[in-house]
């Protein structure tokens, strides 16, 4: 029998068009939590829930969008206004019936207090990230949230928008939240966000499809482990439910379709393996431990940066790559790239609070390099190269040639060039084949003296610039 909290959740899903199979258990475990079990055996390609993108919890759908975009608040700290408004509203809120699902907070390491980061942390990489996390945190909240408690909506709700609750808004939100589109961004899923996390072990995959698709149907079993269900019909069916965000009266709202009831896509979660009954289905975020769950989005946060910045690689064939000259020049877009991963966390935390902030890309991005370099900087096709060639990029450079190199296994760029300069090879797709290798292998040779010379460069400047200080130091003396 499911517990009364899972039982709410159920008719809460049914009367905003969630759809899912009747094999998935939420199991209600008083000691672990919420889990998804496998009722029956799930095959690779079972689609196992269907969600309206309206049943999600986003900056878009929530009651407090107009507040949270007159604020220009984006990203993580959009969508931690939208929950923590939610959650003020306690019944009324039209997510009331999936809110009581969820804990109040994760225990995720930027939760933790400071003597708890301190003594559970000490001499891991992970200590001063995440004291860093929490000073930015409580920056974000003093200069970004605090300021809307003035706001007639929230008068009278200050308890429900502390720090502590933003905390706790944020820790749900960097666990549990899913890109959606780029319409809606980030936001939490309903019942896509129940499937436990677990290391390299990802059964179930989260998927945007079109609405009518002609899909295979839910498995539709018999397994109704709460007589309150009601009967689901088939991935076929369109969902007309209203919009939960929004109310289901008010037509003027037409601006966008995805309020419209007639959405072209909802989000499906789709088996990408065999579980036998009786077995937990898992989620993934990535390779990561548990531990270090919140900060495998380090990287993620800041590509995701990137393309805000208008940026992306060359696309062929659905696969995105980045394009080094036959001189060994790297393409501007890799450095930008390179220069973004590898700033220091305050330097991205301006970055992003400045584009979340509402200015543009070139102004957040010049503000940084100015402050950095001291140059003014305009994104332009002839932009200089040279502001991104930091030590660290240059590493990287190195590292990215060296890895490439491995994909040649043992066989040497000599090796095929002997063989080549022999005129022995008679078979056309081999010779052609070792001219390749040999090309791109220039190629990657050429990519480690540009950033050989770069980083030469940089020590010589470094040097010149502390033979300077301490003449200036020793004449002052």
């Amino acid at each position: 029998m499911a517990s009364r909290r899972v039982r709410a959740f159920k008719r809460w899903m049914s009367s905003h068009g969630i759809e899912y199979s009747d094999a998935l258990h939420i199991k209600d475990d008083p000691e672990r939590g919420i889990s998804v079990v496998a009722l029956c055996d799930l095959k690779e390609g079972d689609v196992v829930a269907a969600i309206p993108k309206t049943a999600c919890l986003t900056v878009k759908t929530s009651g407090a969008c107009e507040i949270i975009e007159a604020a220009g608040l984006g990203g993580t700290l959009g969508l931690s206004v939208a929950l923590m408004y939610e959650r003020s509203l306690g019944e009324e809120s039209p997510w009331a019936g999936y809110l009581q699902l969820l804990p109040h907070q994760e225990c995720v390491p930027f939760a933790w207090s400071l003597a708890e980061i301190d003594s559970l942390l000490c001499g891991t990489e992970l200590h001063k990230i995440v004291e860093e996390d929490k000073k930015f945190i409580y920056e974000d909240w003093k200069e970004y949230i605090r300021s809307l408690l003035d706001l007639a909506p929230l008068k009278g709700k200050a308890h429900f928008f502390g720090v502590e609750e933003y905390i706790a808004a944020k820790s749900l939100v960097a666990s549990r939240s899913f890109e959606i589109d780029d319409y809606h961004e980030y936001g939490m899923v309903p019942l896509a966000d129940l499937f436990n996390h677990k290391t390299g072990a990802e059964d179930v995959h989260f998927s945007s499809v079109p609405w009518h698709q002609e899909s295979d149907h839910i498995d539709d079993n018999d397994h109704h482990e709460d007589e309150s269900s009601t009967e689901r019909s088939d991935l076929n069916r369109e969902v007309t439910a209203p919009p939960v965000g929004k109310n289901s009266s008010d037509s003027s709202d037409t601006e966008h379709s995805s309020y419209s009831g007639d959405d072209p896509s909802v989000l499906q979660m789709i088996m990408v393996k065999e579980v036998k009954a009786g077995i937990e289905i898992f989620n993934t975020y990535g390779l990561v431990g548990n531990a270090a769950l919140l900060h495998s989005r380090h990287a993620r946060a800041r590509l995701s940066l990137w393309r805000r910045l208008g940026y992306s690689g060359c696309v062929s064939q659905s696969s995105e790559y980045f394009e080094i000259a036959s001189d060994g020049e790297p393409q501007i877009e890799l450095l930008i790239l390179l220069y973004i991963m590898l700033m220091p966390e305050d330097t991205f935390h301006k970055l992003d609070l400045s584009l979340s902030a509402g200015e543009s890309y070139s102004e957040a991005l010049s503000k940084i390099l100015s402050e950095k370099k001291n140059v003014a900087f305009e994104k332009t096709l002839d932009m200089s190269k040279e502001v991104f060639f930091t030590e660290g990029v240059c590493d990287a450079l190195l590292s990215l040639a060296d890895v490439r190199e491995s994909f040649y296994a043992s066989r040497s760029k000599e090796d095929d060039l002997e063989v080549l300069r022999s005129g022995s090879v008679q078979d056309r797709k081999f010779y052609h084949s070792l001219v390749l290798r040999v090309s791109e292998r220039r190629i990657m040779e050429n990519l480690r003296k540009n950033a050989a010379t770069h980083m030469q460069s940089l020590k010589t400047a470094k040097r010149s610039s502390m033979r300077k200080r301490l003449k200036r130091s020793m004449m002052q003396n």
